[in-house]
């Protein structure tokens, strides 16, 4: 099965796009080779300029504490389960704290490294970190793989409170509502959303349907229509009748 997500408004856009960029870094930085922690520290660039696009701190806490205080309102409901309540309070109070005790600016820890901003700009430039222009960056490529996973931890290592909250607060959300199955009748698939508001669509699909859903929504209508590819990989539409199952979620 493949999951599709998508954004209903730019907020959690952003937050998609940040999980998506840690992703790549955590499988990245594991790795062994300078190639491949070249591009670790690549996506730590990459995550300041997403990330430096809005107040994500004040944000994320301002929705912790907004499901901390739903939350807090389930605890006289004999229908919920006290022990998963407790502990999905306990975990948001320990990463709201945890970013709160964030000092400063987003990454300014690496902002204020002139070392690490010269190699920034220098990866802005296609093939601009050859080792005749970074010469002591090529030397730190030398190192051994421990030194340079050490190196790259303690320059994301002020971002991990940012990221802790941010995968809570997709989590919860994510978890906020339940997959109703729905067909496509001839690829196509509308819904009245009537002006409810929601936060995110996610579209779950048979892989070997070879289905690929466009999506387009706004608070009024849903849309999605399915596309094929061929050998070109240029997609084209799908006339035929495709089931999945679709979850809106809103906290």
């Amino acid at each position: 099965m493949i999951v599709y997500e998508y954004p209903f408004n730019e907020r959690i856009r952003t937050l998609l796009r940040l999980e998506d960029l840690y992703e790549k870094f955590k499988f990245f930085v594991h790795q062994e080779h300078p190639m491949q922690h070249h591009v670790a520290l690549a996506t730590i660039f990459d995550m300041l300029e997403v990330a430096g696009r809005a107040d994500l701190k004040s944000d994320l806490l301002q929705e912790l504490e907004r499901q901390r205080q739903s939350l807090l309102g389930y605890r006289s409901n004999p229908n919920v389960q006290a022990d998963m309540l407790d502990a999905v309070l306990s975990e948001l109070d320990a990463v709201s704290s945890a970013l709160v005790a964030a000092q400063g600016k987003t990454g300014q820890n690496v902002r204020d490294n002139e070392w690490l901003m010269s190699i920034r700009g220098r990866t802005i430039i296609p093939g601009g970190a050859c080792e005749f222009d970074l010469p002591s960056y090529y030397a730190w490529q030398q190192r051994s793989a421990e030194a340079r996973f050490n190196d790259i931890a303690g320059w994301f290592g002020p971002l991990a409170p940012l990221f802790d909250a941010l995968g809570l607060v997709l989590r919860l959300l994510r978890d906020s509502g339940g997959p109703v199955k729905m067909i496509a009748n001839s690829g196509s698939y509308q819904q009245m959303l009537q002006g409810k508001v929601y936060q995110m669509l996610r579209l779950t699909l048979d892989d070997t349907l070879g289905a690929i859903p466009e999506i387009s929504a706004n608070k009024y209508m849903l849309w999605v229509r399915f596309t094929t590819q061929g050998g070109d990989l240029k997609p084209r539409p799908l006339e035929d009748d495709i089931p999945f199952e679709l979850t809106l979620c809103n906290f």
